[in-house]
Parts: C-alpha cells; structure tokens; sequence
C-alpha cells in the first residue's frame, strides 16, 4: 500500500485502538468526542482497506479476530511511537511515562525480577508495567509484548537479544539427607540415589554433567516428581533426595544452610539455565522508556550474572 492510501487510515486506526481499549463504540466515541456511528463507519473502512474482519460485533461486546488482534497491536505500537515522536523533546527521568509490556518466567520473576521491577515503578512513576508470567516464550507482536525475559543459551535469531545476566542449575540436598545417605562424590554415584525429576518428558531422569573435556550421562531415579523449582526446594530440603534448582532459588538456601550444593567441580547441563536474556523486536527508533528499562534491567541484575 503506497503511503497516499495509508496516510488516510491512520486516524482509523487509532480510532480501532481506542475502540478495543474502551470495550465499545460508545466508550469509543465519548472519549474521541464523536458519534458511535461514526466510529463504526471508520472501523468498517478500515476492514475494507486491509480485507479482513478485525471485529466480532455482539449486542453486548467487541471481540478481536485472529487477524485483528494482530493488527491491533501493529497499531498500537504506532501510537506508541507517535507518542514518543511528541515527547522526542523531554528525555528528563521526569517525564519519562507510557506503557511497557514484559513477559517473564515465573520462577525468575517471582524470585528475582518482582523487587526490581517495584523499584523501577518508584523510580518512573509515570510508567506503566504490565507484567504476563508465563513459561511459554511469546510472540512479541501476536501476544502484545514489549520485552521478552527468559533465560536460555539460544536466544530467539529474530529479535534483538541484551544479555543481562546468567543462571546455572545448582545441584544440591538438605544436611539431614546427607546424614543418611553417602556424599555423592562423581555423578555416576547418584544411580544408587534418591533424586527429584522435573518430570516433562522422558529425558528429565538422563541427567547430564560436563567438567572441562568431560561429559557423562546418568539415569537416575526418585518417588517425586515435580516440576515447580520452589516447591521442588522445599522438597530438598525436606529430605526427599538430591535435586537440582536454578541458583537464584538455591541461593538463600545454601547461605542458610538448609541446602548442601553437591557436584561444584561438575556442571549440569539442560533446559532453566543459561544467559538470561532480554528480547525486544528491532526498531529504528526506540522508545525513551524502553531504552531505560534495558539500562536499568542491565544495571540491576550483573550482581546474578555467574560467568
């Protein structure tokens, strides 16, 4: 589409933006200043221009469709930007505001990113923070997001990728284990212990350890199976075998001495562990506030990186 048919549509799709963030044309057009027939007659111009439904109309509610959903967020992100080319002006941490959309796992940001992310918002208060916590690795543009946050060795080739930190997996049990059972000194010594499996998929009981230009393989056994890493902790330190937890869980633990860390000279290889990784879909002009997240995110978590 040249930019003579575009440049007309943009004011209708900032009408579609205000139409999904209100709930209705009526909302709709009480906050544009207009009559809801008049929304609805740019909405329909719009799906005409694009050949596509972007709404599910009912007598009490619009919903997105497929596509509309992913038109929707192409069109917030140009508000977005529009906003941003207004205040191009004021770079000042006074009037830094918007909204920013961050998807995170929901160890890490339970643990580690919930206290920054509240010291973030006391930092910027004319910032927004929506925050989805989530295991599964969104689609920046189909799921709405910002920034992606999730830790892995391979991050996604697509989008840009700021390394802010690292995680490894820390094998460890509890004192009162250890009293009843022999110190595993070589990872072939856990055959013949009780360990706690993930329990995903049929790989989570083949563990995998490297030392240098050393690799082994163990198969390994245990009555419990979980794959929560706060409550399989808790199942260490209640004595129910040897595990292994991301190091930001175990942390505490080991300092307390509730948790012995077993195997240091070995690394153990697998899924929950690597750079932690934060994503963002390329633009050639960043939003002010996006910059400062990366920055302040950068800053805040090079006390957990373990290289």
């Amino acid at each position: 589409m040249d930019t003579n048919k575009l440049i007309p549509l943009l004011s209708d799709m900032a009408i579609l933006v205000t139409v999904v963030e209100q709930g209705n044309f009526s909302k709709a057009a009480i906050k544009l200043g207009v009559t809801p027939s008049a929304v609805s007659r740019q909405i329909s111009r719009l799906e005409d221009a694009l050949g596509i439904k972007l709404l599910q109309r009912t007598t009490r509610q619009l919903a997105l469709t497929e596509s509309g959903t992913l038109t929707f967020n192409y069109c917030k992100q140009m508000i977005e930007s529009a906003e941003q080319a207004v205040n191009a002006s004021s770079s000042t941490t006074s009037t830094v505001s918007g909204l920013l959309r961050v998807a995170a796992p929901k160890s890490l940001a339970n643990r580690v990113l919930r206290p920054l992310f509240a010291e973030f918002l006391k930092c910027y208060p004319d910032i927004q923070l929506h925050l989805k916590v989530t295991d599964r690795i969104l689609d920046p543009i189909h799921d709405g997001v910002d920034f992606l946050i999730h830790i892995n060795d391979s991050p996604i080739e697509a989008l840009v990728n700021v390394k802010i930190g690292r995680s490894e997996q820390v094998l460890c049990a509890s004192p009162d284990f250890l009293a009843n059972h022999p110190l595993p000194k070589h990872p072939d010594d856990l055959k013949d212990l009780p360990c706690l499996c993930l329990g995903e998929n049929m790989s989570d009981s083949r563990w995998r350890f490297s030392q240098k230009n050393q690799q082994t393989t163990v198969q390994v056994t245990g009555s419990y199976l979980l794959n929560h890493s706060e409550m399989r902790r808790d199942a260490i330190e209640q004595g129910f075998g040897i595990g292994s937890l991301p190091d930001y869980i175990a942390q505490q633990g080991i300092s307390s001495g509730k948790l012995i860390p077993l195997l240091e000279d070995w690394r153990l290889q697998g899924n929950y562990q690597g750079d932690i990784c934060l994503q963002y879909v390329q633009s050639k002009y960043l939003p002010n506030k996006n910059r400062i997240f990366i920055d302040f995110m950068k800053q805040k978590l090079r006390g957990i990186q373990h290289n």
